[in-house]
């Protein structure tokens, strides 16, 4: 299977889903602890997929989004942004929301 097969069916086979560098309880970068931090708060439950331990995903993810930069959340099969949509979703209790209906 290629990594835009695989991408497409972790994204649609599960509500949330966080592209990450690390994993949750161990983040290889900034942006990717504020994603988890965001999550966490939320009390979502979500599936983290570690990009650095498969380059074909951290170079597919890229390219199935049409976005540059890691973390990418994505609920319900959706994009919806990096750390910064993330937080600002988070602080105006969007993302929560959205979360909530996953």
């Amino acid at each position: 299977m290629d990594a835009q097969a695989k991408i497409k069916e972790t994204v649609t086979s599960n509500k949330v889903v966080l592209y990450m560098k690390g994993s949750p309880k161990f983040p290889q970068c900034g942006f990717s602890n504020v994603a988890t931090q965001i999550l966490d708060a939320c009390g979502a439950e979500f599936v983290a997929v570690d990009v650095l331990q498969d380059m074909d995903i951290r170079e597919g993810i890229k390219q199935y989004a049409n976005w540059p930069t890691i973390p990418q959340l994505y609920v319900k099969g959706e994009f919806i942004g990096g750390a910064d949509i993330m937080r600002s979703m988070y602080q105006s209790g969007e993302l929560q929301t959205l979360l909530s209906e996953a």
